[in-house]
Formats: structure tokens, sequence, C-alpha cells
């Protein structure tokens, strides 16, 4: 499992130490993302999110609902064991602990993907799809942010339709599924945020991809908190 150090995630670990927070070395995800609230988390957040395309990418949607400090913790601990399982289940996900959150990458090559110029969820991607249903209802307290992307082959506009059409055509049959449609939030981007290199055949595969964020709910906020303050007035 990978833990993310993007460029503006680098500066904030950069800015962690220059306020003294060498805690951060060797630390696993939750003390991470403990240190991380501790210096301001939805500040930072807000400068990561607005660094990210429109504030509403995946990373950007994770660190900028960051808690901080012993909630986030707790909140990170349980985000650990999500990502796991989801890594366990489907290993050709791409899964990515950020902060308090997880960022889930689907390709041509890695459980959900759709026939050219499709939007329809095939039968290879109902698998994907059923698997990540268990898992997030073993998981009621986490939202779900479902992005589309696709390369620049084809117009702007087109491709902007595509996106949209495979991302509402996840967030659809997970809720179909019986995944409550409050939990999700759905985006498209069409092909104004690659992460690969649209020039190669091998890059512009990896672009065409449907992004997930997995972030705590309100109320797993509020349990981590008090949880939290449990454990600190037993100290």
């Amino acid at each position: 499992m990978k833990t993310v150090f993007r460029n503006m995630f680098a500066l904030l670990v950069v800015s962690s130490l220059l306020f003294g927070c060498e805690a951060t070395k060797n630390a696993n995800n939750k003390q991470k993302g403990a240190v991380i609230g501790a210096t301001g988390g939805a500040v930072i957040g807000g400068v990561i999110g607005n660094n990210s395309g429109d504030g509403n990418t995946a990373l950007g949607s994770i660190i900028g609902g960051v808690v901080g400090g012993a909630a986030g913790a707790i909140i990170g601990d349980r985000m650990d064991k999500q990502a796991k399982q989801i890594e366990e289940e489907i290993p050709g996900a791409e899964v990515e602990r950020v902060g308090e959150g997880i960022n889930v990458t689907f390709d041509e090559t890695s459980g959900v993907y759709f026939d050219t110029e499709k939007y329809n969820i095939n039968a290879k991607s109902k698998e994907t799809l059923n698997k990540l249903t268990d898992i997030f209802k073993e998981y009621p307290n986490s939202n779900i942010l479902v992005e589309g992307h696709t390369d620049n082959t084809g117009s702007d506009s087109y491709n902007l339709t595509l996106s949209k059409n495979r991302a509402q055509a996840v967030t659809g049959y997970l809720v179909d599924n019986g995944i409550d449609r409050g939990r999700f939030t759905t985006k498209w981007y069409g092909e104004s945020q690659p992460k690969y290199d649209n020039s190669t055949a091998e890059g512009r595969s990896k672009n065409r991809r449907v992004e997930l964020a997995i972030v705590a709910n309100e109320e797993l906020k509020e349990q981590a908190k008090k949880e939290a303050e449990q454990k600190q007035g037993n100290q």
C-alpha cells in the first residue's frame, strides 16, 4: 500500500517540520494524520484542495476534511483497516492512504473499466463493484467521492460528458446495490486532470479512470472526538 506524498502533500510535511513536528518521521498513516491536524489541517487542506484542480478533486477532498489531533489518529486507524481490506479484496485497484482518508483509482487494468466510448458497467466491473459494496457496508460511517476522468482523445465536451456518464454509472451501481445515496458525491472532469502522459498509449489508458475518495462522515468525526476526549480523561 502506498502513502501519498504528492507535491503539495510534501510541502505540508516540510511545513510541519518547520513548526517542530518531527514526529512525522517513521510515523504510520494515523500518526501522520494526527500531526497534520495539529499543524492546522483545515487551512492546509484548503491550500492543497485549491492546487488540485478546483478544490473538489479526490486529494483535495481528503485533505480538506482533516480533523487532526487524537481524533484524527482514531479515524486514521479505521481508514487503515478499510484500505487494507480494499487492497486485499480488489488486488488490481490502486489504493492510497492519504491523511485521514483513502484514494482508490480504477483504470483499464484494475477492476473497473469501460469499453471504448461506453459507460455501461460490464460483467468484470460488476465483480469488483460488488466487492466494494460489501466493504462500504462494513464501514458505513464514511462518505465517498466518485470522479470520472478520460484521456485527451476526442473533444473536450465529448470527454466531459463521457466522464460524467461513467462516474454516474459507478455511483448508480453502488446505490442500486444498497449503499445510501447520501454517502456519495459524484464529479466528472473529462480530460482536464490527467495523471499520466497522454502522448503514450499506456498513459492514455491510465487516464481513462474512475477515482474514489473515501472520508469520514460527520458521525464518525464526532465519535472519534468523543473517544479521544475519553482517552485523555482517563490518562
